[in-house]
């Protein structure tokens, strides 16, 4: 039988109808499944072998009919299709003798084939970076808003909101997953051309730059729309109209326990929302961490561009070198040269000695032994056994008690509990009534000049040539800086400790979204 190395006692294991992947003729098999799945997307259940014969594509169909035959009863041995008799064309006494039989699906057939798509698509996939996701995300959560303010929110609606918000929220983390990974493998260039990567690599960097921006804009008022929907617990009763539409459908033995598992549910995804925009219970926030990884995925793109030049220059790197170092330790005629070729090319030669203590070196001043005395004529070094046997060696003695890091613990408590001191105040200082000139901000202190820094870095970052006007927020959403150019020229500075910041005049308003409370 054409590529059958396995008996049709393979079908009853566990994974036959898998089989077929390794065996010889696997791109026919492939083929095959792939031609009974396609005429069961257009409703035929029943194939005969010349059907899947003329479903094949030209470049990969059998001369004989035979052949695709043969592949036919190798799966239906392995449990991916069936085989039934075709009576439909006996005419004669004769047909009945011959074989003669139609194909369909099995169910451990049709599941295989499922897998493996998902698989195919897995492997296929890269990702992307949805700027559009995180727009839709601010309007979903908009919508949360109006119904959150209604006495009695519509159930259907906010279910549907929720359903919006989960399914476009889902599908930003599983693409910005897969499109770190992919970026990954580009930039260590596994799976891709050189001449590919030249070719898109300006494209790569504007696509991240833009995101970035749009992550930096959006994401703190995600952020703030977050913290709005929780605040008073109102996120906690569309939650739980959600789950009771849910419930509503759940059988009658199912019921007691529907509700309360999709509450669970709702609360888990919601929840999973708030950990990636925001910064809790010591954790980073996941789109802080995409907006790091994706700024230094741009330097490292950069430094590959600049590395692929130097090769294409002529100019030597390490790869190549060590390249032509193992082609000369293959060209070398005995060991003695390799031995010569390891010491010059590296450098490292044998130590002497694995420890020295107090004993070693008393005995060294007492019989000083040369440097260049060969091994074969120095004194022989004493191992302990349990150090060759084991690979460790620890002294006798009595075991290290245990330290106390009470006070140390203590002591960073108040080191954190000052640093949120400090933070709060250097919020307080830069909150501002109104509309003001960075001029007139006056002196700052350390931690609210760095503060300061991070709301003027988030609202240039928006800044497109033309612009006059600026609205940014912090990656937290705890703060928001309004930025306006000024026609008039004037310089802006601003005093601190470690010297005076200079740059053109604006209007600035920052505001406080956390009303003095620290963010989380």
């Amino acid at each position: 039988m054409n590529g059958s190395t396995t008996s049709p006692e393979t079908g009853a294991e566990a994974f036959g109808p898998f089989a077929h992947l390794t065996a010889p003729s696997a791109a026919l098999y492939r083929q095959v499944m792939r031609a009974f799945v396609t005429a069961k997307e257009r409703f035929a259940v029943h194939l005969r072998p010349e059907d899947v014969y003329g479903a094949l594509p030209p470049e990969m169909r059998p001369a004989e009919v035979d052949a695709v035959t043969k592949a036919l009863d190798s799966l239906v041995a392995w449990g991916n299709l069936r085989a039934d008799p075709d009576t439909a064309r006996v005419t004669a006494v004769e047909d009945f003798y011959r074989k003669r039989f139609i194909y369909q699906l099995t169910h451990a057939g049709e599941s295989a084939e499922e897998a493996l798509a998902v698989y195919d698509e897995a492997l296929g996939r890269r990702g992307a970076l949805q700027a559009v996701a995180l727009h839709d995300i601010v309007t979903q959560l908009r919508a949360l808003l109006v119904l959150a303010a209604e006495d009695e929110p519509d159930p259907a609606k906010t279910h549907l909101a929720l359903d919006g918000l989960a399914s476009r929220f889902a599908a930003l983390a599983d693409n910005a997953r897969a499109f770190m990974g992919s970026l990954q493998r580009t930039i260590d260039l596994h799976d891709v051309e050189e001449e590919a990567f030249l070719a898109y690599k300006d494209r790569l960097i504007q696509y991240l730059e833009r995101f970035i921006q749009d992550l930096i804009t959006l994401g703190g008022r995600i952020a703030r729309l977050i913290l709005e929907l929780e605040e008073d617990g109102r996120i906690e009763g569309l939650l739980r109209a959600a789950a009771a539409r849910e419930a509503a459908d759940a059988s009658p033995e199912e019921a007691p326990h529907a509700e309360r598992e999709a509450c669970e549910r709702w609360s888990g995804r919601w929840n999973g929302l708030g950990g990636w925009f925001l910064s809790r219970d010591g954790r980073e926030a996941q789109a802080r961490l995409l907006r790091s990884r994706a700024l230094g995925a741009i330097p490292q793109l950069l430094a590959v561009v600049r590395a692929l030049n130097e090769r294409r220059s002529g100019r030597s790197d390490r790869s190549a070198d060590l390249r032509t170092l193992a082609r000369w330790f293959a060209e070398a005629p005995d060991d003695d040269a390799r031995h010569r070729l390891w010491r010059t090319a590296f450098g490292l030669y044998p130590a002497r000695h694995l420890t020295v203590d107090a004993d070693t070196l008393a005995a060294r001043a007492a019989r000083p032994v040369p440097a260049g005395t060969p091994w074969s004529e120095a004194e022989p070094l004493r191992i302990s056994p349990q150090l060759r046997r084991t690979g460790s060696y620890e002294r006798r003695g009595k075991p290290r008690k245990v330290e106390d890091r009470e006070a140390r613990r203590r002591q960073l408590a108040e080191i954190a509990a000052k640093q949120r001191a400090e933070i709060a105040a250097a919020r307080a200082r830069l909150v501002t009534d109104g509309t003001t000139r960075l001029s007139a901000l006056g002196e700052l202190d350390p931690v609210a000049f760095g503060l300061f820094l991070q709301l003027l870095g988030d609202a240039l970052a928006t800044w497109r040539p033309g612009m006059r006007h600026t609205v940014a927020t912090s990656n937290d959403g705890s703060m928001e800086i309004r930025l306006s150019a000024l026609a008039d020229g004037t310089t802006a500075e601003i005093r601190t400790p470690g010297g005076v910041f200079r740059g053109p005049d604006h209007h600035v308003e920052i505001i406080d979204r956390m009303d003095g409370e620290d963010d989380q």
